[in-house]
């Protein structure tokens, strides 16, 4: 009987999964389409963009760079020729950085990964714990503590939030870099050193992105913990003689993260927004600044294929989202 219930258990989370990959395919298709027909009408592109920046305004020049890569078409046959190049795995090529626009985004997707990463986890780990903490001592001093913090940090701009962090830790204190990924004065150290001072760096950027989120996943939690210990199956497992940890850890926290996760999944595609702010504010050399800089260079290869990323990223993430939910209600794969 157990190995009937996994194997059901396997091939309905199997199906589930397999319905959000199908159901993801025609999201990417509108998302290319969608992008590309809007950046393309606007005006100018990156040879207008290369001929300003070199001060030449040669009509005959700025013609054959354009046949030379295919911006001379139609907007219908680039579009086609795009889709073509998608279909091959091939995200085109970048005219102002001169290398494939695939090459350009794997140099980039790992220190966005990492700035994610390690945002996600802070502020979620730090978001479902203080707002435990104000669930259980409701209307204390800690309550209001954690809830002006809170308020506090939803309340601020995010680039806001990384120039005063960096008036503090770097300008004022003098104990964080101001930016960037590495020093660039130290080249003879170790791998583990080169670790440490990727980690020094990602210290600023990281907290930046983390506190705005925090504050959310904080009141969240807060708000979901007080809603789930009013319900009658919370005051039966207390009538039954369970403790208070015991009904606050096995059923209480348990449900009352299911807005969490659900939150987790909505917030990715802003949170890769946040990301370009935070940086282009510490110059941290990930997909966010990359896309800063094509948008000013009119670099519409490139923006689309960060795009295009960006969305498989949220599309991932959400189905890692769902994985959770998946763990913490069983009963959401089968419906």
């Amino acid at each position: 009987m157990a190995k009937t219930k996994t194997g059901r258990s396997g091939g309905s989370l199997a199906a589930f999964f397999a319905r959000r990959l199908v159901q993801a395919i025609p999201v990417l298709i509108g998302i290319v389409l969608f992008s590309f027909v809007i950046l393309h009408m606007a005006p100018g592109d990156a040879i207008d963009v290369m001929a300003g920046e070199a001060g030449t305004g040669d009509a005959a020049y700025m013609a054959q760079l354009r046949e030379k890569y295919g911006l001379d078409q139609p907007l219908y046959i680039q579009l086609a020729r795009y889709g073509v190049q998608i279909a091959q795995l091939d995200l085109g090529y970048s005219i102002r950085n001169n290398m494939p626009v695939r090459d350009l985004i794997l140099q980039r997707v790992g220190p966005t990964m990492m700035l994610m990463s390690v945002s996600i986890v802070v502020s979620v780990a730090l978001g479902v714990l203080f707002g435990a903490l104000a669930a259980i001592r409701r209307n204390s001093w800690l309550d209001d503590l954690i809830s002006l913090v809170a308020l506090l940090a939803y309340a601020m701009p995010i680039f806001w939030i990384g120039l005063m962090l960096i008036i503090l830790f770097s300008v004022t204190l003098g104990i964080l870099p101001s930016g960037g990924f590495i020093d660039v004065a130290r080249q003879n150290v170790s791998p583990l050193g080169r670790v440490m001072d990727v980690l020094w760096h990602l210290v600023l950027p990281a907290m930046t992105l983390s506190l705005f989120y925090f504050a959310i996943y904080t009141r969240l939690m807060r708000a979901s913990m007080l809603e789930v210990m009013g319900l009658d199956y919370i005051r039966t497992a207390r009538a039954k003689g369970l403790g208070a940890a015991k009904v606050t850890l096995r059923h209480v926290v348990r449900n009352a993260l299911l807005p969490i996760v659900t939150m987790l999944g909505m917030q990715t595609a802003s949170l890769l927004g946040g990301a370009v702010v935070v940086e282009t504010v510490f110059n941290w050399p990930g997909l966010g600044r990359l896309t800063y800089d094509a948008v000013f260079q009119r670099d519409y290869s490139l923006l689309i294929g960060i795009l295009l990323m960006s969305s498989v990223m949220v599309i991932i993430i959400n189905m890692l989202v769902d994985l959770a939910y998946s763990w913490l209600d069983p009963r959401i794969v089968a419906r």
